[in-house]
């Protein structure tokens, strides 16, 4: 069964405070801290407002990619429960984890089947480790099927371009599952009606 469902790339107080007071919230809601070229990127001021807020049982995650230490100081203070790294080595993401004190969520972007075995360097490091498709701003599928032999002592999150029509697919799964453009209208904004519906709709999968 799917643990839970990650919203992410959440950018307004509107759609923030819509998802928090749902009647089925998700584990997790992020927010894009650092990655410019992402629609989804909320400047330090905006973002330092909008998760300034009672988030109840909700964790925080913070996306960066790549962050240097200047990102990383200006954030230390805000409402986050968890980091989530993107071209993070090993190493860095464990000094990461130790001195900022979160829970880290390592993005690993897949191509290949052989893009998915870098997950066992951070098995041990990484609290939840994020499968995701090569896109970054933009959302990219890629084959959940490289991801069968992964070790089930691992906590695993999949990303990348998943649609809500294909949750059905993987509900057997024992993944968290992260969505962000297909819960957005054309314009690129969340939709709060396919939100609603997918949070609605998401219990009957999960754990």
């Amino acid at each position: 069964m799917i643990k839970g469902v990650k919203i992410c790339g959440i950018s307004d107080s509107k759609t923030l405070n819509y998802i928090l007071n749902h009647q089925y919230p998700p584990k997790f809601i992020g927010f894009i801290c650092n990655y410019e070229k992402s629609k989804r990127y909320v400047p330090l001021d905006k973002l330092k407002e909008l998760i300034q807020i009672n988030k109840g049982n909700i964790n925080f995650v913070s996306v960066l990619v790549n962050p240097d230490n200047e990102i990383l100081e200006e954030i230390k203070n805000l409402n986050f429960d968890y980091y989530q790294l993107y071209n993070v080595d090993p190493d860095r993401t464990e000094l990461i984890k130790k001195k900022y004190k979160k829970k880290i969520i390592s993005a690993l972007t897949i191509e290949k089947q052989e893009d998915v075995e870098k997950y066992i360097f951070y098995k041990d490091i990484s609290d939840i480790i994020l499968f995701d498709g090569k896109g970054y701003e933009k959302s990219v599928s890629f084959d959940h099927n490289f991801l069968s032999n992964v070790s089930n002592n691992i906590t695993k999150m999949i990303a990348g371009n998943i649609k809500i029509d294909s949750i059905p697919y993987i509900k057997e799964t024992d993944y968290f599952i992260d969505l962000s453009g297909s819960l957005e209208n054309e314009e690129g904004k969340k939709d709060l009606q396919k939100i609603d519906n997918f949070l609605k709709n998401i219990k009957e999968y999960e754990n």
